[in-house]
């Protein structure tokens, strides 16, 4: 049995979550407004629970579910097994938080009367977007 570890993040918005997931071609991501339990990679019903859940079937055969558990103040800690951190590790997260950062920056720029001007990746990997609002 994998032991989960829980990995503190500065996420906070459920929306830009998701679309970062998709981004990574992760698809199916579950969002549960109660937390539920993870499963390991046997179909065991672990004692961790999460509110946004990559089910193992979609990671791998040999996985483990990765989830995401709201803290109390409103960020999520990434539940990833030790098994799993070979290829869910800190680089994944890190371009997690960089597909993050961009949907955060798109849904607050738009709420905020912002348009996207321009949007591209150069190739070091950084993601250049500008914004402008007519006056």
């Amino acid at each position: 049995m994998s032991h989960f570890t829980c990995i503190k993040t500065q996420i906070k918005n459920v929306n830009a979550l998701v679309k970062a997931l998709e981004d990574m071609n992760i698809k199916n991501v579950e969002v549960h407004e109660t937390a539920q339990h993870l499963y390991g990679y046997q179909g065991d019903v672990r004692s961790q629970t999460a509110e946004v859940i990559i089910r193992r079937e979609y990671i791998s055969s040999y996985s483990n579910d990765i989830g995401f558990k709201q803290q109390e103040d409103g960020q999520f800690q990434a539940i990833i097994s030790e098994y799993d951190r070979h290829s869910y590790g800190q680089h994944w997260l890190n371009r997690l938080m960089q597909r993050y950062g961009y949907h955060v920056l798109i849904e607050t720029s738009q709420e905020q009367g912002f348009t996207v001007e321009e949007d591209e990746v150069l190739e070091d990997g950084t993601v250049r977007v500008v914004v402008g609002r007519w006056t």
